[in-house]
Order: C-alpha cells, then structure tokens, then sequence
C-alpha cells in the first residue's frame, strides 16, 4: 500500500488564538504570548488561553450537562477536534479514528479531587472516570459520533506527534483511510507548576542587563522563555495550555495542506529519569529515519522542539549538526511565543509548519540572528522529545 496520506485540516486553541488567521497573525508578531499568573503565591510565567478562547471553553462546558464535569485537557480537544472536523469536510459516517494523547491528562481534577481526599478521607463519585487517560479520546469519538477506533496514550511531550505515528500505521494498514489526531495540555495548575520548577528549569525573571547578547534588545520586548538561544546562561522553560488535532487522509485529496513524506521515532538509553545525550542521539535516529533515501539539503525547515531549556536546546542542535552537516536548514520554535504545552506541543509545532508552507514565509525567533531565510518553502521537518528520550520527526512536503 504506496498511496501518501495527507494532513487535510489542524484546528487548534492555544495562547495564539482559536482560528488558524489568528494564529498566522499571532505568528507574524514579534511579541512573546506569555504572561503572568500567580501559583502559590509566586508570579509565575505561562502560556494561557485568551480570553476568547476561554469563554469559547466555557460556552462548551455549559453547553451539555455532561461536560460540566470534564477537565480542560478533554473540553480543549473537543473544541479543536470539532473545528477540525468542520474544516476537513468529514461527517460521522466516515468512521474515522481518533488518537488524541496527553502528557498528564487531568491535572486540574486529579488535584481537586486529591485535596478533597486529604480533607475528607473519601473520593467522589467522579474521581475515577474523569481523570482516566482514557477520557479525551473517547469523549472526541462521542461528541463526534464516529464508530471509528479510539485510542489515548500519554508518551510526554512527544504524545502528540506519537498519536500521528498511530494514525499514519492505521491508514497504512488499510483498516482505515481516516485518523483524527493530535494532543491536548491544561498543566497551568499549582502541582504542575511546582513539579516543573522543583527540576530547576522553569524561566525565572532575568534583568535585561544580565540577558544574554542574542536577547532582542528593542524597548517592552521581553522573551522569558529562551528557546534556541543558545548563550543563554539559566534554564528558561515556561509551561503553556492549548490542544492541536490534525486531520489524516489516504492519498493526496484535492483539500490536502501537505503529505507526510516520512517518519522517524527513537528513543535512547536513560542516565536518569529526565535525561537526554549530549547530541540527542534519539533525535540523530528519528531526522535520519523520517529522512529516508531523501537528501538532507532538500530540507528548508525545523521545526525545533527546543524546550528553553540549557541542555535540551543545545543537544537537539548538535544533532542537527550531525545529520544535516552539509547544509543546516532554518530553525525556529514557537515555545518562545506559547510555552512547551507538553502533550500538546509537537502538534503545536507542526502547526506552525503548515502555516509556514501555505503562506510561504519563515518565522523568525526573534531574538535569534539568522544568515539566511529561505524563499522557498517545500520540505519541513517537525520535531519532538519527551522525558526518556522518545524522539519523533516527521517531514512534510508541500502539495504543489
């Protein structure tokens, strides 16, 4: 079975927006997304949703009794799942098969419900069935009413681009010719947070005379997350909330926003229980193997995974390094602009990808200083890493 599957709609919400014009717009501004929110009495940077798109989370919530009672994580990839639908033109009957995956799922209700435990000594009724992995998928495939296959997995931060390898062996297996996937993160809660800075990597607030050189230096710019900057002398990861789902088809229908040329995953030998080497040979494996026979020039883009973290960012660059030694393409990441949204984050990426290839123009991190910015747009490589080393690549090809 040699026919392409095609990505033919992304719908996202996400600190950028809801509709995919906001977020180009968003895109085409050099001004970070973050802000500040208090957890724990601590002015914390994070990516939140805008406004908008909470009030559009909470019309959702109300609009059926029985989602009053879900967690962000669910109500997040109902919305984007539905838009996602609405854009790919599908109808139930199409039977497709969803595979929406989340790092740690439920955060906001696991947390209420553990505090009442320890308050009470008992558990609510709903404790279990709304804080299971299980719930984003399967309240997707019932809201959207297809007899499809329904799956979850939580692989961290890689779970999104993991649920794309999912549904690409599906459709390749022939069982089915349609997959909804993608991810969904709502982390911004107190535990979380907490988890994340007792790692010592969360963004701290920098005086602009201690920000490294690279940092853009214009009046009211400010950038806590540090992603791809490479002289940066601290830890700068910033968590961020939104869900990103993608809609799979065989072949190249005459809707499709970009064929998957390749894919490649990996993962490598753990140190500790967060580590990664020093030149990301899990990423060296996953580029090589979503490579191909291809030559590594024809590639114009990389989408980095680059978590702002000091290590993180470096050895996914050294692996870059090593496996496009002749000709580095551009690179960029959005985590400067939106936060890691873990789950959430390589579908996130990969949309920035399509958006790149339909309007033909390259995003810029802003503080980073570039040789050169390609003029063409053909080839993106999309890339994504969680805690263990699980590395996905995925190449896109523009449909011409």
């Amino acid at each position: 079975m040699n026919s392409p599957i095609s990505i033919t709609a992304i719908a996202s919400i996400s600190p950028l927006g809801i509709s995919q014009k906001e977020v180009w717009e968003q895109y085409l501004s050099d001004d970070t997304a973050l802000s500040k929110l208090s957890f724990d009495e601590i002015d914390t940077w994070v990516g939140t949703l805008s406004a908008q798109a909470k009030d559009e989370i909470l019309t959702l919530k109300k609009s059926d009794s029985k989602y009053k009672n879900l967690d962000d994580s669910v109500l997040f990839a109902l919305f984007a799942s539905r838009e996602a639908m609405k854009a790919a033109g599908w109808s139930k009957d199409a039977n497709f098969g969803v595979n929406i995956g989340s790092s740690r799922g439920a955060t906001s209700l696991f947390e209420k419900y553990h505090e009442e435990y320890l308050k009470n000594k008992t558990s609510s009724t709903l404790a279990s069935p709304t804080t299971t992995l299980g719930n984003i998928s399967s309240w997707i495939a019932h809201d959207l009413q297809t007899q499809g296959p329904e799956i979850s997995h939580s692989i961290t931060c890689s779970t999104a681009l993991h649920a794309l390898l999912n549904g690409y062996a599906w459709i390749k297996s022939g069982m089915v010719d349609k997959f909804m996937v993608g991810g969904s993160e709502a982390p911004l809660t107190p535990f979380t947070i907490a988890q994340i800075r007792a790692l010592k990597i969360y963004a701290r607030d920098t005086p602009a005379s201690e920000q490294s050189k690279n940092v853009a230096a214009e009046p009211g710019k400010s950038y806590p997350c540090q992603a791809f900057n490479l002289e940066k002398t601290q830890n700068t990861m910033v968590l961020g909330e939104g869900a990103s789902v993608v809609c799979l088809e065989q072949g190249v229908p005459e809707n499709a926003l970009a064929i998957i040329e390749g894919i490649g995953y990996a993962t490598e030998v753990l140190e500790h229980n967060i580590s990664i080497s020093t030149d990301a040979v899990c990423f060296q494996r996953s580029m090589k193997m979503a490579l191909g026979e291809l030559n590594s020039d024809e590639v114009d883009v990389i989408v980095l995974h680059a978590p702002g973290t000091i290590k993180g960012d470096s050895s996914e660059i050294k692996a870059i390094e090593k496996i496009f030694c002749n000709k580095v393409p551009f690179l960029t990441t959005n985590k400067w602009k939106i936060g890691h949204t873990f789950g959430a984050s390589g579908m996130l990426s990969l949309e920035l990808a399509l958006l790149m290839m339909q309007h033909q123009k390259a995003i810029k991190v802003p503080y980073v200083t570039y040789d050169s910015v390609p003029k063409k747009i053909a080839r993106v490589v999309v890339n994504a890493v969680g805690f263990g080393g699980n590395a996905v690549s995925i190449l896109l090809k523009r449909v011409e």
